[in-house]
């Protein structure tokens, strides 16, 4: 005689796909990292875009991709609205960045990730793959230390008042682009120090969850909105506050966004307005960075460093993984 042991959907997303995703995100970190120093920027974020649509396309999950990569700069793409997975199982929202920091692969510098986010269907944002205006800290301080449209001195000032410091003891991180030239300004005014990055901005607003260990106190700036939804993912689980706002500058954006159905294009969303419900976040290291060790390639064996989190239980697991390299897995 069976038994019959029936699996609540939420448990399925904990038991089942808490691992299931280091595999994708494992997958598309070693496929670009074969092509890491290369100066291939699209043919590595390509590699990284076709290994995880192979392994997402194997787990037991009617997938949907709600935020996708590529429709800014015609890199290839896990198209938003692209299904995914056997068509059996939960109904998901998936949010993918395959290979954040392509420019870091391309030139092996350190920082870049595979990465992707997963919560129950119909609850994460969906939004075109435009910029995002974003601000965010970490855990432990009261609801609207920080906003998005105050000046970045006012939010140094603020977050030091918070945390009983001098604005002296206060470290930004910020994208390193030319726009971003009056936030490094106002942020200096107050005598905050400044820390500049390339790429990367989905571990940059991380590292702000984890200020003793990262020296990263706060994350100013504009990025992408992908990964402005995978970081919000991300401070779901670990903890933190982010205020973000779509950038629709023009009519055609404005359009793709309401219908996807943003209504305010004017709207500041908070994290539980980009990430709701029960959510799973994971990132593979590709190039060894401050937050994960990069793709080791040995004889007999490719070694991963991949950290995932899940919203509901605030777990974080670090999984440093070594694959036989023989195995046929990892060599198609």
């Amino acid at each position: 005689m069976s038994t019959h042991i029936s699996v609540p959907p939420q448990m399925l997303l904990e038991r089942i796909l808490t691992l299931e995703i280091v595999r994708v995100t494992e997958r598309a970190a070693v496929s670009a990292a074969r092509l890491r120093g290369h100066g291939q920027e699209k043919a590595a974020d390509k590699a990284a875009v076709d290994a995880m649509r192979r392994e997402l396309n194997r787990l037991p999950i009617e997938g949907t991709i709600v935020i996708g990569e590529g429709e800014r700069d015609e890199a290839p793409m896990l198209f938003i609205g692209e299904k995914v997975g056997l068509n059996a199982g939960p109904k998901v929202d998936i949010a993918v960045d395959p290979l954040e920091g392509t420019t870091l692969c391309a030139k092996n510098m350190p920082g870049s990730i595979a990465t992707m986010a997963m919560a129950d269907g119909g609850t994460l944002l969906h939004a075109p793959d435009v910029y995002m205006q974003k601000i965010a800290i970490g855990p432990g301080f009261d609801k609207n230390v920080i906003e998005l449209d105050a000046p970045p001195a006012d939010n140094v000032r603020r977050l030091a008042k918070a945390k009983g410091v001098d604005p002296t003891a206060i470290n930004v991180l910020v994208l390193d682009r030319p726009r971003h030239a009056d936030i490094i300004n106002s942020v200096r005014s107050t005598g905050a120090a400044v820390q500049l990055i390339t790429d990367g901005d989905v571990a940059g607003v991380i590292h702000c969850a984890k200020p003793d260990e990262t020296g990263v106190d706060m994350y100013i700036g504009t990025g992408g909105a992908p990964e402005g939804v995978l970081a919000a993912v991300a401070l779901r689980c670990i903890g933190g506050q982010m205020q973000c706002r779509l950038i629709l500058d023009s009519e055609e954006k404005r359009e793709r966004a309401h219908k996807m159905g943003v209504t305010d294009p004017k709207m500041i969303y908070g994290i539980e307005d980009m990430a709701k419900g029960d959510c799973l976040f994971a990132a593979t290291g590709v190039t060894t960075g401050s937050l994960l060790s990069g793709v080791k390639f040995k004889k007999d064996v490719i070694e991963t460093e991949t950290v995932v989190m899940r919203s509901v239980t605030g777990t974080v697991r670090y999984i440093k993984a070594e694959h036989r390299q023989l195995d046929k897995f990892y060599l198609d």
